[in-house]
């Protein structure tokens, strides 16, 4: 009975904690996004040369690991992800950073 407990407190911190990344600071981050560039390319509701973050925040929504992918593709780039057009690398963008702006995108909604 105590195994039980013990696995089953492990899964709900496990769940608040995939929580509190959703209670980010979405001014501080949202500035952050336009400090960093990602506005040059992107929007919020439509596309520019990248997809619309709500449109990025609807493909990754019932991904798992979503906010690790978007981490990699921030950081590495990607390439054929949202057609032809390759999203550059930002390899001088802080991990934090990286992680809040990733967070951040999967929270945007219409």
């Amino acid at each position: 009975m105590r195994t039980f407990l013990i696995v089953g407190l492990v899964f709900f911190s496990a769940g608040c904690l995939a929580q509190a990344g959703k209670g980010i600071d979405v001014a501080a981050a949202t500035e952050l996004a336009k400090a960093s560039g990602c506005y040059s390319c992107h929007a919020t509701a439509e596309k520019v040369v990248g997809p619309a973050f709500i449109d990025v925040a609807a493909k990754y929504k019932d991904e798992k690991d979503a906010a690790a992918a978007l981490a990699q593709s921030i950081q590495n780039g990607s390439k054929g992800k949202w057609g032809r057009i390759p999203m550059p690398a930002h390899p001088s963008l802080s991990a934090a950073d990286i992680k809040t702006l990733s967070t951040w995108v999967l929270t945007v909604k219409p």
